[in-house]
């Protein structure tokens, strides 16, 4: 009953964060149609380029850095939904409100690997997820399956792998802007018989799957980053890069989120 650019025009205002309520209100068409279209595919025309894991000869994205950035954010705070009725897979990626310039980062990489498909933005309390749909998800992240990560292997392919080792601090970065965090520790110091405060900063990674941990530490003396793991809860492993050329480096690569 709608034309695509009527489709186009309402999947629009979905993806700028509107919800489907005040999309129908502005296009007087049902949220019901609105929900279906984010899951169906793009127009044939959209269509016609194979997926670059389909082709006869299997390579990687076009944009491998920005593949390597999404590809550790979906490590740590993604997951892909399995299809329900007529509707593809959708990936969603949980980014906290806190950063905005991480979650902007986190649209234009999975922009840049998914040219061709539409993007939304789903509210949650205090944070957005960011989603979106294709059916060739599984082939770009084949570290899919059954069950939360930590509770199955994780490990890569060796042509993400080969991404791996060629853009380390796009993954590094990933990583830590979904399950890491730079804060500033203290402590004191006696200094001419005064006890001064003295600061320093440190980055931690926190992940409940030792596989998951290992990709990240594996990144980490690729690019000659000293860590050590820090003090582990029941459910989490925590790794800390604490040493000042260290942190100076992923300073200069990763940086506080923002």
């Amino acid at each position: 009953m709608y034309d695509v650019e009527t489709r186009k025009r309402a999947l629009s205002l979905v993806a700028q964060g509107r919800s489907l309520n005040s999309v129908s209100k502005a296009t007087g068409i049902s949220r019901a149609a609105i929900r279906s279209w984010q899951g169906r595919l793009e127009p044939c025309s959209r269509l016609r380029a194979p997926c670059v894991r389909c082709r006869s000869l299997p390579g990687p994205p076009e944009m491998v850095d920005a593949y390597a950035y999404l590809l550790g954010l979906y490590l740590g705070d993604g997951y892909i939904s399995q299809p329900q009725q007529h509707r593809v897979p959708s990936l969603r990626i949980t980014l906290d409100d806190a950063w905005p310039g991480v979650q902007q980062e986190a649209q234009a990489s999975l922009r840049a690997v998914f040219p061709d498909n539409s993007i939304c933005w789903v509210k949650k309390a205090g944070c957005h997820d960011l989603k979106i749909y294709s059916k060739h998800l599984e082939c770009l992240f084949p570290q899919h399956g059954p069950g939360k990560k930590h509770e199955r292997h994780i490990a890569l392919q060796p042509w993400q792998q080969e991404i791996v080792e060629t853009h380390p601090w796009d993954f590094i970065r990933g990583l830590v802007h979904s399950d890491g965090s730079r804060i500033t520790n203290w402590t004191t110091r006696l200094i001419g018989g005064e006890r001064k405060r003295y600061e320093y900063p440190r980055y931690f990674f926190t992940n409940s799957s030792a596989d998951i941990i290992g990709l990240f530490t594996d990144a980490l003396d690729r690019v000659g980053v000293e860590w050590k793991s820090a003090k582990q809860s029941r459910t989490a492993q925590n790794i800390s890069v604490a040493r000042k050329a260290s942190v100076a480096l992923m300073d200069q690569y990763v940086g506080p989120k923002h």
